[in-house]
């Protein structure tokens, strides 16, 4: 097989009209159409149905992250605004410690309109509960096309996630093609997301409801959380001929040790909730064996590259021992959670270690979400989008969804 560095992204290419995105989610969540993809055999059935064909026994693993309200608007005195997109905190680095500063944090942000704002400061004022309060932007440095940005305010009982609540709206995918509204604060959310981080949903999760989490309970599926804040790189389309030339986001994730131990007791029966669900599992791995190698690795060390699953330079461990390093490294650091990050592509040619099967929604032509569905079905790809597109399913991240196993 030709290295995943060759591969043509022209070749994860099908048509998807406008009309097939959808803009809005179902009224109820889990009304929304399931795809089923079985040993090559698609069928369909409707999200409330999930309990009836998963696998017995199945550990499903949500992503628990929650989307910010991270684009603020700043108005200059001349009239022009700029947009000022938070993507993720610098100093602080932690989410938790950036969204309680009181004073003042820096974030990576992207900037709109930035002919607009050659230098100087933004201000603007922001009124939270009964207090207004002036926060002001400061440009302090410039990577690629993203800015670092130093936010600053006086409130002391204002934190800058109350500033972000009260001023911040939420940044909804671009080929929506709308402006937010009120309807979205809730629904692009899951509900179960509990740490704020995101700027995108993990939107394979939008399909539950609080009946269909139940469901599965009283039939005895066994649910676990991780936690990977979804940055704004999920949506980077693939502008080179071959994805080598393609440079993948960085996002951090978190995982508990009661997830590790039963993820360690529960091979052949994880269900991935969503692709960042899948990218964090599947990064697990290359931790663990990373540890195997190396078990004095910082956290700075601890980075799963684009194109470390290809490389073969870690030791060929087990999926059972990769989790084993990482719980006798949680020993070690006296913690009960694994922080790391990851950069990991998934494209054919890709070997699955963790999981068996996912639910994922419908991914946009020539895009690494794609490929990472490509990887698990092979070329079945093709008749699960055909039939998706023939079947009358709705795409993206509102969209209807898929379980593949």
């Amino acid at each position: 097989m030709r290295s995943p560095r060759q591969i043509r992204i022209a070749d994860y290419q099908y048509p998807l009209p406008d009309e097939r995105i959808a803009k809005y989610p179902p009224v109820r969540r889990d009304t929304s159409k399931l795809l089923l993809y079985r040993q090559g055999q698609i069928d369909e059935t409707h999200f409330y149905r999930l309990p009836d064909y998963l696998p017995e026994k199945s550990l499903l693993v949500f992503n628990n992250t929650r989307v910010i309200q991270a684009r603020l608007l700043f108005q200059k005195a001349t009239g022009a605004s700029v947009e000022v997109f938070c993507l993720e905190p610098v100093e602080p680095h932690d989410y938790a410690l950036a969204f309680q500063q009181t004073k003042r944090c820096t974030w990576k942000c992207l900037v709109g309109n930035l002919k607009k704002w050659k230098d100087g400061l933004l201000t603007q004022t922001v009124r939270v509960g009964s207090e207004s309060v002036i926060l002001t932007a400061e440009r302090m440095a410039t990577r690629e096309d993203a800015h670092r940005i130093a936010f600053s305010w006086e409130a002391e009982a204002c934190t800058f996630a109350d500033l972000l609540e009260a001023a911040g709206t939420l940044p909804l995918p671009p080929y929506l093609h709308r402006a937010a509204e009120a309807s979205d604060l809730s629904a692009y959310q899951t509900v179960y997301s509990k740490i704020k981080g995101s700027v995108a949903a993990p939107t394979a999760g939008l399909h539950f409801t609080p009946e269909t989490l139940s469901a599965l309970d009283d039939r005895g599926f066994e649910k676990e959380e991780i936690t990977l804040h979804v940055g704004a790189g999920t949506f980077k389309p693939v502008r080179t001929e071959t994805i080598g030339a393609h440079s993948m986001h960085t996002e951090w994730f978190t995982v508990q040790r009661r997830t590790i131990t039963r993820l360690l007791a529960s091979p052949g029966r994880v269900i991935a909730v969503g692709t960042t669900s899948v990218r964090t599992l599947e990064s697990l791995y290359y931790i663990g064996a990373m540890l195997a190698r190396h078990p004095d690795a910082s956290t700075e060390e601890r980075f799963v590259g684009q194109w470390t699953p290809y490389e073969k330079t870690l030791p060929d461990i087990s999926p059972s021992e990769a989790l084993r390093q990482i719980l006798a490294d949680l020993d070690r650091q006296q913690t009960d959670r694994l922080t790391a990050a990851t950069q990991i592509l998934i494209a054919p040619g890709y070997t699955f270690r963790m999981l068996n099967g996912m639910l994922t929604n419908f991914h946009q032509p020539q895009s690494t979400l794609l490929l990472l569905v490509a990887a698990f079905a092979g070329d079945d790809w093709k008749q699960i989008y055909d039939y998706a597109l023939n079947h009358d399913f709705r795409f993206l991240s509102y969209g209807d969804s898929s379980l593949l196993l």
